[in-house]
This record gives C-alpha cells, sequence and structure tokens, in this order.
C-alpha cells in the first residue's frame, strides 16, 4: 500500500481544546445540533446536511473511504460535535490530497476553531503522509470561505468553470487553492501565531 494512504488512515488529532476522530454514525445527533446552530443547511454555497439527511450525509462520508476520510470536530471540554472536515481526492501517486468538506456551528466560526483544525491537519499532511501539495477549493460565491483560505496563506491557483452541482440545482464555478511542501513552513509558523495571538479563523 503506498505510504500516504497508509498513514492518512482515520486516526485522532486533538490541539488546544479540539479532537478531531474519525466521522462516526454516534456523531449523528451531534452533528445534526452543530448544523442547527445557524441553520447552515440554507445557504446555498455550503454542502452541510438537512437535519434528517445527517445519518445518509455519514454514511457517504465513510464509504468514500480511501479517497475522503472524514472527521467530527469536537469540544474537549464539552464533548460537542462542533462540524466536520475531511481529506478528501487523496492521489497517492502523486503526494497529492485536498483538505475540504469542512463546515463549523455558526457560534464556533471565527474562531480558535478553524485554525486548530487546520495546524492539525496540514502538519499531518506535510510531516507525517509526505504530501507534496495540499489543495483547497471552495464555491466561486462563498467570500467568505475564499477569505479564510487566503488567509490560511494558500494560494489561489484558478477556476473551475461550470464544475459542480450546488444544492439548488444551479452549477457552481469552483475556486482552488493549494500550498506546497516548501511553502509549509512558513505557513505553520503564520498558524501559530495566529492560533497564540488569538487572530481569528
Amino acid at each position: 500500500m503506498n505510504a500516504l494512504l497508509e498513514n492518512i488512515a482515520p486516526l485522532t488529532m486533538e490541539l488546544n481544546g479540539v479532537r478531531l476522530e474519525p466521522l462516526a454514525p454516534h456523531h449523528a445527533d451531534g452533528l445534526r445540533a452543530a448544523a442547527a446552530d445557524g441553520e447552515l443547511w440554507t445557504l446555498r454555497v455550503t454542502s452541510v446536511p438537512e437535519p434528517e439527511e445527517v445519518e445518509s450525509y455519514i454514511a457517504r462520508a465513510i464509504e468514500m473511504r480511501p479517497s475522503r476520510f472524514a472527521y467530527a470536530v469536537i469540544d474537549i471540554a464539552s464533548g460537542a460535535v462542533m462540524g466536520t472536515t475531511s481529506y478528501h481526492d487523496v492521489m497517492p501517486a502523486i503526494d497529492r490530497a485536498e483538505v475540504g468538506y469542512t463546515w463549523y456551528a455558526k457560534s464556533r466560526q471565527r474562531s480558535h476553531v478553524n485554525t486548530s483544525c487546520k495546524i492539525m491537519m496540514l502538519t499531518h499532511a506535510f510531516e507525517t503522509l509526505g504530501c507534496a501539495l495540499v489543495g483547497l477549493r471552495t464555491d466561486n460565491y462563498n467570500h467568505a470561505s475564499q477569505a479564510a483560505i487566503e488567509r490560511l496563506g494558500a494560494k489561489r491557483d484558478g477556476v473551475l468553470r461550470h464544475h459542480a452541482l450546488r444544492r439548488d440545482g444551479t452549477v457552481r464555478d469552483t475556486v482552488m487553492y493549494s500550498m506546497t511542501r516548501g511553502e509549509w513552513p512558513e505557513i505553520k509558523a503564520h498558524l501559530w501565531y495566529k492560533l497564540e495571538t488569538g487572530a481569528k479563523r
């Protein structure tokens, strides 16, 4: 088995009061509550499941292995599910993966949660999995997500036009970003600075 696939198998990571653990059926109620915080399924530029779709959302994520490995984002102090994130589009032949399918309860947005998750995911991707490049993507109309990705230090690669369906049946353009192994040390220092100084997202 390729080293990237072998090492990307679901594991648990913890940092700064946040735990990433493999997304599983028992997270359904917590994920439903997180989505209800802000009624996130009403946003046309995200893929947050509606309340009755949470179980099938989790099942689909698990079925997508090994091209996707999904995690529940847990508040260690309370045990509450705050959202979810994933490695996806894993391409072992070229040591590439993406980080995405990410969303958080509205009350957890623009907090330490996203920075903590990205430090964990990216550190593991570059320093354990040996990724040469990690990609990120978002809807062309999801300007908040684009700004958050750019604050991480990722480079905008371009736009894939007419690329994917939105929940309302329209077809979105997808904005692609990436960071390379060579860029990671500077980005890592930047993310730790944000975390330690309390900078938002």
